[in-house]
């Protein structure tokens, strides 16, 4: 199996925290559609017919497609690749883009999973961050999209200065009031050349602080325990019918396809990124070409990249699986570099798989940075 991601790369505005390719600018809407459509087509036989369980509009803002556009890349996937008949189709959305009319042609297309931006519902929370929707709009999607859809997921933000641990119980209480059952919770993080490093180092906006992050973790791990919520993945909290299937086939080290500027894909040998320019993207599969770079990994990279994949999961890494696919020596090296973790209690070694423990999940990327072998 394998899946199937495709970055839609425009926004309304831009978030002070993304550092995501996007461009304001959909001028060129319709051109970058018809260069989407046109890899599709020529990077179709890498997949060598494996059937799809999952398909991705990801950015950017894929709600920002029309209904046409969204039938018109189907069209194209339909006639170039093998899609499962259950497959899991994503659409990220955000709020604002969210009315009745486009919900309910929404349900009428393929897609039949929302992934929605909600991000806080606290207006103030909202602007900090520039989102185009308000605190109103978060709640009213929500009521509609679960009129018309049974898979839905929210994206929430957490680590904010000014969120307090009761502000961010408020906005689980919210999700999980709304039946919202699952959510995808991620800590503020300060990305490169975005406006919020630029803020917090000309001190217009305060530094991260580590402790109010944990804390924050700490509430959504009970919280959504609490709920009934399986905590899957580091930043992923679901009931058994609603893990998404895509994100899971990346952590699991399934193939996948990425299409669109900036998409990255992975077979499993090697790994390639399209440009992250929507001209230069365009012109290029205007000429039949495909805007990407690849990268062929040695040993060292397939095995830090399960590690980096596995270890965020509650399935984690296997050591005999280790043993298997890239030998002794190299679980050997992992057992060492594991050891202090595991007196610590980050980590565990149960029914020889390697987990991070409640504790370790919050520091599970330096842990991982790590056990990695250079």
């Amino acid at each position: 199996m394998a899946g199937l991601y495709l970055h839609i790369p425009f926004c309304k505005q831009a978030c002070h925290y993304c550092n995501f390719h996007f461009s304001t600018n959909q001028k060129h809407k319709k051109d970058l559609i018809e260069a989407l459509c046109k890899e599709l087509q020529l990077r179709a036989k890498e997949l060598k017919s494996v059937p799809l369980e999952s398909i991705y509009f990801g950015g950017g803002t894929p709600s920002l497609l029309s209904v046409e556009n969204l039938n018109t890349i189907f069209q194209t996937i339909d006639a170039y690749y093998n899609v499962k008949p259950d497959a899991e189709m994503t659409l990220e959305a955000n709020p604002d883009d969210l009315t009745v009319a486009y919900i309910k042609m929404l349900s009428e297309t393929k897609i039949n999973r929302l992934s929605i931006g909600i991000q806080s519902f606290f207006e103030e929370d909202l602007q900090e961050m520039n989102r185009a929707h308000n605190a109103k709009e978060a709640i009213e999607c929500l009521k509609i999209a679960q009129r018309y859809f049974d898979n839905i997921s929210i994206d929430l933000m957490y680590g904010m200065p000014q969120m307090s641990p009761e502000r961010w119980r408020e906005n689980l209480k919210i999700a999980l009031d709304l039946d919202i059952k699952h959510l995808s919770c991620y800590a503020l993080t300060v990305e490169p050349k975005t406006a919020l490093e630029h803020f917090i180092k000309t001190a217009k906006h305060p530094p991260m602080d580590d402790a109010l992050a944990a804390a924050h973790f700490q509430v959504l791990i009970e919280d959504t325990n609490k709920a009934g919520l399986i905590h899957y993945e580091v930043c992923s909290f679901g009931t058994p019918d609603t893990f998404s299937k895509h994100n899971t086939s990346y952590w699991l080290g399934k193939p996948y396809l990425g299409v669109g500027p900036s998409a990255h894909s992975f077979d499993g040998e090697k790994r390639s990124w399209n440009v992250s320019n929507n001209s230069t993207y365009i012109k290029t599969l205007e000429q039949d070409q495909l805007p990407l770079t690849v990268e062929f990994l040695t040993p060292e990279n397939r095995f830090n990249e399960y590690l980096m994949t596995g270890l965020r999961t509650m399935w984690g890494v296997s050591l005999s699986k280790i043993e298997e696919k890239f030998g002794m020596e190299f679980k050997n090296q992992l057992l060492k570099n594991a050891q202090k973790h595991l007196n610590s209690k980050t980590l565990v070694l149960e029914n020889d798989v390697l987990k991070t423990t409640i504790k370790g999940k919050f520091l599970c990327d330096g842990i991982v940075s790590d056990l990695f072998i250079l």
